[in-house]
């Protein structure tokens, strides 16, 4: 969470589409309930970190990522 009240979150699965949609969902349903309970601003990303793989956009926004793209 930064001081302009953005903020984002991550869940994190070893791999596999239907682990991956179980984290996408994880991570929608808690935007969901932060927003509806209080006044912070909508999320500004939604990450799946995974072990393997590459890394795309979901159809819903969601983002899914190997935890080797995340090295400086």
């Amino acid at each position: 969470h930064l001081e302009d009240g953005r903020w984002g979150a991550i869940e994190i699965k070893l791999g596999g589409d239907e682990l991956i949609e179980h984290g996408a969902q994880s991570l929608k349903n808690l935007r969901d309930k932060i927003t509806s309970i209080s006044e912070e601003r909508a999320t500004s990303f939604l990450m799946v970190l995974t072990a393997v793989g590459g890394a795309y956009r979901r159809e819903d926004g969601v983002y899914v990522a190997p935890i080797n793209l995340l090295k400086p």
